[in-house]
């Protein structure tokens, strides 16, 4: 049997998977919820006011979005105001030194009407580690050797990215820091960012990564990352 409310960003899916989370979790609330991709088939005054309904029950605190465009930003947040409901406080898009586009619209839109962004794959699926080197065999146990979810990581694994990836290293070692940090330091530099979404294989990753916090780029560092960047191909910095 189809049930044609229960997909996507309807009134009846967002509530009835808000409470299937709070319960598998174990939790009366959560902090933050994201609608994760934009959904062209329900009305967005549906899924704002149902946002709306789960904040006012106190089974969220905020509502978000995940990897929607600047005019999809735009318009929810102009229904919202129009509403008077509460309004969307964050983003989730994909950002990092090789990921850019949300410069171009999405920043501006977002920073103009109050959102932050919470940004996924700060360090490009593990490229930006360093771990990956032009000209030699992938590690064994690294994401990229493993066919059943390389196919995103692949995108990067291209001879001018790999070198771009070297020079950079060099220029965390000069700094006297990990390739990592450097990474995530230029991504929370960036305005509009709130803060970014890291993976970690171990906790050592984490107790390293969380550093960048209280790294501060100047902006020659920050220009010398740029022209680094433009030599991997089809890369140009939007601001």
């Amino acid at each position: 049997m189809f049930y044609p409310n229960d997909r996507g960003l309807s009134r009846k899916h967002i509530k009835e998977q808000c409470e299937a989370s709070l319960k598998r979790l174990g939790v009366d609330y959560v902090d933050i919820y994201f609608c994760h991709r934009y959904d062209d088939q329900t009305p967005v005054e549906e899924t704002l006011r149902a946002l709306d309904d789960l904040q006012a029950e106190g089974k969220i605190l905020y509502a978000a979005v995940s990897e929607w465009s600047a005019a999809q930003i735009a318009d929810a947040v102009g229904i919202g105001a129009s509403l008077r409901l509460r309004p969307l406080i964050s983003n989730q898009p994909i950002y990092n030194m090789f990921e850019r586009y949300i410069e171009r619209e999405v920043m501006p839109v977002s920073m103009a009407a109050g959102l932050g962004q919470i940004v996924f794959s700060p360090l490009a699926q593990g490229i930006l580690t360093g771990k990956y080197k032009p000209n030699q065999q992938l590690p064994s146990d690294s994401r990229a050797a493993n066919r059943a979810v390389n196919h995103v990581i692949n995108s990067y694994l291209q001879e001018d990215v790999l070198l771009c990836v070297e020079e950079l290293g060099q220029v965390a070692e000069r700094l006297g820091i990990q390739l990592s940090q450097l990474a995530l330091a230029w991504v929370l530099r960036q305005p509009g960012v709130s803060s970014a979404l890291i993976g970690a294989s171990h906790p050592q990753q984490i107790e390293e990564n969380v550093k960048a916090v209280d790294i501060a780029l100047q902006q020659d560092t920050l220009d010398e990352i740029d022209r680094i960047l433009q030599k991997v191909a089809g890369f140009a910095p939007l601001r």
